[in-house]
C-alpha cells in the first residue's frame, strides 16, 4: 500500500489542490466575505506562481518526499510510534495530531524569531486576504518547513498514509481558512471548535501586531485555546480591518519578483513576538 501511495502521491496531492481551489474560489465568487481591494489577476498570478515554484525547488532540495522519509522510518522502525509498537490506527490519528501541533509550534516560532519574520512577512504582505493567500509562502519557508516536517516523521516514526493525509489536510485547510467567503456566524462558532475558519483565520492577517501574534492554527484550532494565542474576533470588524502588515504596503509589491526580495528589504519591524518593546497597542 505504501508503494502505492509513493506512486501516486503527486496525483493524490495536485486533484485535491485545484478541487478545495476551485470550490473554494467558486464560493468566494457567490458569497464573499469582504470587498477586494487589489487586482485579482496580479495577486493570482504572483500566489500561483510562487506555488509552481516552491513545488519544483522543494522537489529539487528534497528528492525524497515526506512520504518517502516516512516509509524508510517505518521500514527501519524508527520513531517513538514505532518503538511503543502503536495499534496502525493510532498511529494515524497520532501522527496527524502531533504534526499538527508542529505546525502550530513552527509557525509560532516564524513570528517569534526576527530572522524567520522576515521568510514569514512575505505571506502577510498580501493586501487582500483570499484562497491563493493560503499558499503563499516564500521558498525558503518552504523549504526550512519541509525539513522540520521530515524531522518530525523521523522522531514520532509517523505511518506514511498518515503524513499523506496529514498533507492534504493541512493544504486543503490553509486554502479554507484563507478564504474569502462568508458562513452564517452560528455555523462559524460551532466550526471553529473543529476546524480552524476564514473568519478565525483572518485575525491573523490584521496589520496590527497583537491580532497578527493571534490564531496561529491552520488545521486544529485547539492549540490557540489551549496556549492562550486565541482571538475571537478583529477590533474593527471583518470588513473594515486592514489587512496586511506596516511595509510592503505599495501594490507593486504584489508582484512575484517583488515578493521574492521582500526577507532581504527593510527591517523586522513591529511584528515578532520576543521584542523587547512589543505590546498590546
Amino acid at each position: 500500500m505504501t508503494d502505492t501511495l509513493l506512486d501516486h502521491e503527486t496525483a493524490i496531492r495536485l486533484g485535491f489542490f485545484f478541487g478545495v481551489l476551485a470550490a473554494m474560489a467558486a464560493w468566494e465568487v457567490t458569497a464573499p466575505r469582504r470587498v477586494l481591494t487589489q487586482s485579482k489577476a496580479v495577486r493570482w498570478s504572483a500566489n500561483l506562481g510562487i506555488v509552481a515554484l516552491n513545488t519544483l525547488l522543494a522537489r529539487a532540495v528534497y528528492p525524497l518526499a515526506p512520504i518517502a522519509v516516512a516509509m524508510t522510518a517505518g521500514e527501519r522502525g524508527w520513531g517513538l510510534l514505532n518503538l511503543a509498537h502503536v495499534p496502525a490506527w493510532a498511529a494515524v490519528v497520532l501522527s496527524v495530531v502531533i504534526l499538527d501541533s508542529a505546525i502550530y509550534l513552527q509557525h509560532v516560532m516564524f513570528h517569534a524569531v526576527p530572522a524567520l519574520w522576515r521568510l514569514h512577512r512575505m505571506h502577510h504582505a498580501d493586501l487582500d486576504f483570499d484562497v491563493t493567500t493560503g499558499a503563499r509562502f516564500h521558498p525558503i519557508e518552504i523549504l526550512l518547513s519541509v525539513a522540520i516536517k521530515m524531522a518530525v516523521i523521523v522522531l514520532i516514526g509517523a505511518p506514511a498514509v498518515a503524513v499523506l493525509i496529514f498533507e492534504v489536510l493541512l493544504n486543503a485547510t490553509s486554502m479554507f481558512n484563507h478564504s474569502n467567503v462568508a458562513m452564517p456566524l452560528g455555523l462559524d462558532r460551532t466550526l471553529r471548535w473543529i476546524v480552524v475558519t476564514p473568519d478565525m483565520h483572518r485575525v491573523h492577517h490584521s496589520v496590527m501586531p497583537h491580532e497578527t501574534n493571534s490564531n496561529f492554527g491552520f488545521n486544529l484550532p485547539w492549540w490557540d485555546r489551549l496556549l492562550g494565542t486565541y482571538r475571537d474576533q478583529p477590533e474593527q470588524g471583518h470588513r473594515e480591518m486592514t489587512i496586511g502588515i506596516d511595509v510592503f504596503r505599495d501594490p507593486a509589491q504584489l508582484h512575484l519578483h517583488r515578493m521574492l526580495v521582500q526577507p532581504f528589504l527593510m527591517e523586522a519591524g513591529n511584528y515578532p513576538i520576543n521584542r523587547r518593546d512589543w505590546k498590546k497597542d
